[in-house]
Formats: C-alpha cells, structure tokens, sequence
C-alpha cells in the first residue's frame, strides 16, 4: 500500500506556501454586463503591446464585498512590442438572468426536489479558440501554475502578455481552494487557473475530500478502512445509494465549490467588462466545468475526472438544449424532419471543453478497484462522464503510450503531448475534434432512491 501511495504521489504535482510581496492592483467596480459586442466573427488575437493605466480605475471593493481568498495582486510588466498569441473565438453561453434566481431554484430543488424555470440569456462572449495548439499550450500552462508560485521550479513559463497575474489561496494558513487569476495586458480578458489535487501539502487533505465526495458512486467506498471514515453516510447496502443524503454532503461551505462561487462572482464585479475563462487540471478543471456551468463562462479542463454526476448531485440549474422551431417559424421550402424513434439525450449547452488523452485511466474512470494506485491512496475517482464538449488524444495508438496513471501529471501533458508539432490528429488538424460524449453512463452497477429517513433540511 505505501508503494502505492508513493505511486500516486509521483503523478500529482506538488505546490508550496510561500507568500509573495503585497504588490496593489485597483481593479474597476462596475456592474457585469449582460453581453460582449464583437466587432468580427472570425478568431480573435487576445491581449496588447502595454498595460493600461491602472492609477486611473477605481478604488478595491471593500473587504465585506469581495472574498478573503482574493490575494493582492503582483503585476509582471512584460516587454513592449511583444505579439500576443493566445487566440479567441465567439463562443454562445447561455447565462443566467438572475443569479439569485439561479441560486434559489437550486436551493428548491435541493430541499424539495421541486423544479424551478428559470430564464436564460443566449450571448455570444469571446472564449478561447480550443482548435488552436498553442491556445491549449498556453492554458494548460495556466493550469499547471495554479499548482506553484512565481520563480518556483514547477512554475511554466508563458506569454509574457499573460504575466500580469496574482494569486488566491495562497496566504500562508490557507489549507484549501488555491490558484491564480491572469489578465492579458489590456484586462480585457481574465483566467481563472483552480488548481487540482495535492497528495503532500497543506491542502491535500481538502483536496482528497472534495475528490472523493464529487467524483465517487457513494461516499468513497474505496476499501474496508473507508467503512469507518467516508466522506459521507449514504450508503445504503447491496449496491444502493441514497439520493438525497449524497446531495445534502454537497452543500457544505467548506466544499470547493461553494468557495469557488464567491470568487467568480468577486472576479466579476472586479472585472465587468472583461471576458472570463475558468481553467484548472484534474480536480481543477472538474471545478472549473462546474463554475463555468454555474455562471455560462467558458471553461476547459485537462485530465478531469467526470464531474456530471457532481453537477446533478448538486442540482445546478443548467440551460436546456434550443428547441426545433415550430412547423410555422420554419423557412419557406423546409419540412420538419421525422422524429427519432428513440432520440437520445442531449447534455445542456454549456460552453465546457474537456481534454484528456487515452494512457490516463482518470478522465475515463478506469483508476478503480482494490487494486487500482487510486484506490490503495484512499481516492474514489470512480466518474467518467464530462459535460460540454471533449477533445481526447489517443496517446496509445498514436503515440505508443502505456496506460498508467502517471501519465495524468500536467507536465506530461504539456511537454510530451500538447507541445508536439507536426502531428496529424484527424483530417489535418493540430488538435482532435471536440465532440460531445454518447452513451456515457456513471455508476452504472449502483442503485440510487430514497433509502433513509430524512429530516428537513
């Protein structure tokens, strides 16, 4: 078992506590907008020669209004004349009208199991163009530094348009949510990087809970010991969970994902009029899909576990895929077509890209079983459902990997896969097509009901 421990260990990146000089960022303070204007349909080039004036924007929100987790900011100026290439494109999101509204049909559904409508705006934002090799580079990068500091050796070096950047959750006693905000040289774009699982460090054991309760089939029954200590009480014997019990444990403040709502919401009221990415590796990018989900902002995440069984558990209202139009909005010359004897379901609109490549049995939920290097280090990545769309490499046809779980660390997928050149991923492209997963079923030898008596929450 410590061998697999130690196994486990090596594939998950490790990030320190040092706290950096408390350098001042004055961010504005307007309202988030309802919808980006873009000038031009085709792909964007993101960022600019110099920063802008920062002397001239409005004054820090007050400590009761924005989080205790958003650090001050270190500002990185980067040589003038640089050509920014990370690239953009128009991407549709289908954002809440009310976030309140959002907040309390959650809250209904929770404690009542009762569906509330909600009203949804159909926007079209600028987010990252998934299609280009080095925007993935780039973000993947992102992603990785939400694992470090500045100057530390496991920090990756980016565009250096992209070095205007501070940290969150890296106080010296901070023990859970961590990462890093990067702005482009013109704050006109704005990366939130969540960083993913620690094994060794002052927030692996948060790490280790938000893994097991968001992406086990009941509350982490990895191995006998865990009979003692999961992270929940849902089991209910014989291969049956209780529904209602497992979406209870997900309410909790101290969850990820519960603090990672109130830093988005701080980022936007600090950066209204800026687009908004959400990126993250493993448990990272999981929360990231979940938040982008939550607020209709892009998100792309690298190696992720599934989070969709996490996102019905926690009742997140997520837009509906548009309806055909009625026989009477069709065009002049067009028939309706025939309904589909048995249509599949279609999974919600959200602007999600997972990326993952087929050598790490994480993403797909193959890391399971007694045996399994996740399981003897007490981890239940048991989910392989995504929402959004996925880009998967076929790292073992094309490249002759090896399934092994450590194939999942970032660094891997940064230097021995998304920085490879003149490879051909299908009908000349630098990156596999982004597809929607068919036919994806989690937990499927498990039984969920009500099989224990609730009080009111």
């Amino acid at each position: 078992m410590l061998a697999n421990l130690l196994l486990l260990t090596s594939f998950l990146s490790f990030a320190s506590s040092i706290t950096l000089p408390p350098n001042r960022l004055r961010p504005t303070t307007l309202s988030f907008p309802s919808h980006h204007e873009l000038e031009d349909p085709t792909s964007h080039i993101l960022g600019g020669s110099q920063f802008p004036d920062l002397s001239s924007q409005s004054p820090l929100l007050s400590d009761t209004r924005k989080s205790s987790i958003l650090r001050e900011a270190v500002v990185n100026v980067p040589p003038t004349g640089v050509i920014p290439t990370l690239k953009a494109r128009p991407t549709t999101v289908y954002r809440p009208k009310s976030l309140e509204a959002h907040h309390q049909a959650r809250l209904r559904s929770l404690r009542h199991q009762e569906t509330i409508p909600i009203k949804w705006d159909e926007l079209e934002v600028l987010g990252p163009d998934i299609e280009d090799r080095h925007t993935l580079v780039q973000l993947a990068r992102m992603s990785g530094n939400a694992y470090a500091l500045p100057g530390q050796r496991n920090w990756y070096e980016i565009d250096p348009v992209w070095n205007q950047s501070f940290p969150v959750g890296w106080d010296g006693d901070a023990d859970g949510f961590r990462g890093h905000v990067f702005l482009s040289s013109d704050n006109s774009t704005v990366v939130l990087s969540i960083k993913g699982t620690t094994v060794q460090g002052p927030t692996s054991k948060k790490d280790k809970f938000n893994d097991n309760l968001l992406f086990s089939c009941c509350c982490a029954r990895v191995d006998l010991s865990w009979i003692f200590r999961t992270v929940c009480d849902c089991y209910a014997r014989n291969w049956r969970c209780d529904n209602t019990c497992l979406s209870e444990a997900l309410i909790e403040e101290s969850l990820f994902y519960s603090i990672g709502m109130k830093l988005v919401s701080d980022i936007i009221h600090l950066y209204p009029e800026a687009n908004l990415w959400l990126v993250g590796h493993s448990l990272g990018g999981a929360l990231a899909s979940l938040l982008g989900s939550t607020y209709g902002l892009p998100a792309v995440a690298f190696e992720s576990p599934g989070e969709k069984l996490a996102a019905e558990r926690l009742h997140l209202p997520l837009p509906r895929p548009p309806s055909p139009p009625p026989d009477g909005d069709l065009p002049v010359g067009k028939f309706k077509p025939k309904p589909e004897p048995n249509p599949k379901p279609k999974l919600p609109p959200v602007a999600v890209t997972h990326v993952y490549h087929t050598a790490d049995p994480i993403p797909q939920g193959a890391c399971t079983g007694i045996a399994s290097p996740c399981a003897q280090g007490g981890y239940a990545l048991e989910t392989r459902c995504h929402l959004g769309k996925t880009i998967v490499y076929d790292t073992v046809e094309r490249l002759g990997w090896y399934p092994d779980v450590r194939t999942h660390i970032i660094k891997d997928v940064i230097h021995r896969l998304l920085e490879l050149e003149d490879i051909d991923w299908g009908d000349g492209r630098d990156v596999p097509l982004a597809q929607e997963e068919e036919d994806c079923v989690d937990c499927w030898k498990w039984e969920f009901g009500e099989f224990k008596d609730h009080l009111s929450l």
